[in-house]
């Protein structure tokens, strides 16, 4: 089932919580960037003990197309960053060696990443003549452990999935929370998955757009801070949040704060592969600004991408010599503040989005409890009256 474009649930800023003070786009979401589109595939089946190959299964898969038409064909700028390297995105050195971007991008959990990258080559081959015999491509895969709730054993992502996430991918309003590839996710000890958001610069009399989407799979209840506030912290100082909040801990495997994420940071303003690996760094500070660590055992990965048309590198291109444009490096202040914000507001929006669920073995993670977060922020003078 595809879950872009379907009814959302509240989000942060509905709850009259604001982060930062750069404006928003439209939808507040990656896909606020032209052409930028969004897919998922969600698969939420069976209950109670676990049966390898069985189930129960809460897991999926989360389809982004740099623009609107095919990337293999007319190439990227892009760059990938890296807080913490216990994780995975495949085709990372050819982006660190070419600078470019050259196929959509998947996000799947831990030990679906090869039927995606499967998957990805096959639906590729279908569409770009040549492909295979004349030209290859490495389908860039990212993964987050969905182990806790899910059967991952049982490799539940099938290339069809994949295809449908591929095909299914709009423009418009993102689902968040327990869809695609952040099913089966945790957040902070509290149910975690997709996250979007986005923000509104101009530069030059010219309005350009910042979005960041992430698969949050991290952190410990007690770090986790909005807007500044130590809202983990309030949580467990109070009894009726102790159990929720201990359940979501032990839900992280026995490491309590460690586990992965995978953030994506587009914009349509015209940034060369160095400038794009600084908005990588950026995106790491606006994590930051939600608890994260990046500890041990955590995957922090991040990957950003320009779509300017003037930069894309057509495939059939075959000039000596390219020309391209970019910003000017002392412009990029406020293309970094807007990384910073729509990163950790992307983390925290899937923390609002997601809800309550119970996978394999009976273990539950909660959701965050809405209601008293609005009071802490409250108390913290924090909400928007006008939210």
């Amino acid at each position: 089932m595809s879950d872009a474009g379907s009814t959302r649930r509240p989000r942060l800023r509905d709850l009259g919580i604001a982060i930062g003070t750069l404006p928003t786009g439209p939808w507040n979401a990656i896909t606020d960037v032209p052409g930028v589109r969004v897919g998922h595939q969600t698969i939420v089946r069976g209950d109670g003990p676990l049966k390898v190959g069985e189930g129960p299964v809460r897991t999926g898969v989360t389809a982004i197309h740099p623009h609107e038409g095919s990337v293999f064909a007319s190439a990227v700028p892009a760059a990938i960053g890296v807080l913490n390297g216990a994780g995975e995105i495949t085709g990372r050195s050819q982006i660190d060696e070419s600078g470019l971007l050259e196929s959509p991008i998947l996000l799947t959990n831990t030990f679906s990443v090869g039927e995606a990258h499967r998957g990805g080559v096959e639906w590729l081959a279908a569409r770009e003549p040549g492909l295979g015999t004349d030209s290859f491509v490495i389908p860039v895969v990212a993964e987050t452990f969905d182990g806790t709730l899910n059967d991952i054993a049982g490799q539940h992502v099938t290339r069809e999935h994949v295809v449908a996430a591929l095909e299914e991918a709009a423009s418009g309003p993102v689902a968040e929370g327990n869809v695609g590839g952040g099913t089966g996710m945790i957040l902070f000890g509290f149910k975690g998955g997709i996250g979007t958001a986005s923000r509104a610069v101009t530069i030059g009399g010219t309005p350009w757009t910042v979005g960041a989407l992430i698969q949050g799979n991290f952190g410990d209840a007690e770090d986790l801070l909005v807007a500044g506030v130590p809202v983990g912290r309030e949580l467990l100082r109070d009894e009726s949040d102790l159990d929720a909040i201990r359940r979501g801990r032990r839900a992280e495997r026995g490491n309590a704060g460690e586990g992965s994420v995978i953030v994506v940071i587009a914009t349509d303003l015209p940034l060369s592969d160095r400038q794009l690996g600084r908005l990588c760094r950026r995106g790491m500070l606006g994590l930051g600004r939600t608890g994260a660590t990046g500890r041990n055992y955590s995957g922090d990965l991040l990957l950003a991408f320009s779509n300017h048309p003037a930069n894309r590198v057509a495939a059939a291109n075959r000039d000596p010599i390219l020309s391209s444009v970019r910003l000017h490096d002392r412009e990029l202040d406020v293309v970094f503040q807007a990384v910073i914000e729509a990163t950790a507001e992307a983390v925290l929006n899937a923390l609002v989005a997601a809800e309550t669920m119970t996978g394999r073995d009976g273990i539950t993670a909660r959701a965050l409890p809405v209601d008293r977060l609005v009071e802490v922020m409250g108390r913290y003078r924090k909400i928007d009256s006008a939210g």
